[in-house]
């Protein structure tokens, strides 16, 4: 039988951030696929000698948006299969997708959205979104990069620092939801538009940031049937279905389960944190691939 080759895009350098993609390797081979990873900002391929491409761990591409993009359009222009498809990367890679999904009928975290920072316009934020403690985040960003918890009055010091990052991006602002703190931020996973497995991020103590490499504690939960239906009636308004999807959630004051983020380009799968986990996303490449190619 002829194996096929997938090449995982990655970072040169990850640095702190955790990842487990490995652990999808001996799933991929057990299907016939060979695995490749190569630093997506070094790569200089014929991407027609690749049957696929997973936009795994490219975690710098905020920094480097239009090469990124340049990059995603070589793959699709090749005969290679681009995992996810190309049309839902353009579509996510601003958070403005959050708006069409809350204009589809989710419930999301309250937001404003500004092309532009205007320090005249800060006591309105706090006033719009009825809190004294916001969250500011680029429209384009990864990780909880240039993410800033931001209490009403702001010191004039933190305004120059926003104005320096935020002077040439666009950015939303959000009411910082206490829950995160003790309850934390759940992330569900989907694999060919199917539940796989659920993890809870909560943050380490005096930090609002629930990544790994901040500190923040990462559990394998089973999801309530409340989490559950929030999760499927997102992945039901998004058109193609993912080959991979995680979904996160923070619970509200009103107790309802709101969207943070859906993150269909290069999110962590969190694959080690459950047995079965690994063999669904490759089984997912798989299929998918199969299906473009017939």
């Amino acid at each position: 039988m002829t194996r096929k080759k997938c090449a995982f895009l990655t970072m040169a350098d990850p640095g702190d951030s955790p990842t487990d993609y490995v652990v999808s390797f001996a799933a991929m081979a057990d299907l016939g696929w060979d695995v490749d990873t190569l630093a997506w900002r070094d790569v200089k391929v014929d991407w027609n000698t690749y049957d696929a491409v997973y936009i795994c761990t490219p975690w710098d591409y905020p920094q480097h948006k239009d090469e990124f993009v340049q990059l995603l359009q070589n793959i699709e222009d090749s005969s290679a299969v681009l995992v996810n498809p190309l049309s839902l990367v353009h579509w996510t890679l601003a958070k403005t997708y959050l708006r069409d999904l809350e204009q589809r009928g989710t419930e999301i975290v309250p937001s404003i959205w500004f092309e532009r920072f205007d320090a005249a316009q800060i006591p309105g934020w706090f006033d719009a979104l009825g809190s004294d403690k916001v969250v500011i985040k680029p429209e384009v960003g990864a990780n909880a990069q240039d993410t800033h918890v931001l209490h009403n009055p702001i010191a004039a010091e933190t305004v120059s620092r926003l104005l320096e990052t935020f002077r040439e991006r666009a950015f939303l602002v959000q009411p910082f939801i206490e829950n995160i703190l003790l309850d934390g931020e759940y992330s569900l996973f989907y694999f060919s538009g199917a539940y796989s497995h659920a993890i809870r991020k909560i943050p380490r103590a005096g930090d609002f940031r629930v990544q790994e490499e901040y500190g923040g504690e990462i559990q394998s939960v089973q999801a309530c049937e409340q989490l559950l239906a929030a999760g499927q009636h997102v992945m039901s308004l998004v058109d193609p279905q993912p080959v991979y999807a995680r979904v996160d959630f923070v619970r509200g004051d009103n107790d309802k389960f709101l969207l943070m983020e859906l993150e269909l380009i290069e999110p962590s799968l969190y694959l080690s944190s459950d047995a079965a986990a690994a063999s669904r996303f490759a089984t997912a490449i798989d299929r998918y691939v199969l299906e473009v190619q017939v």
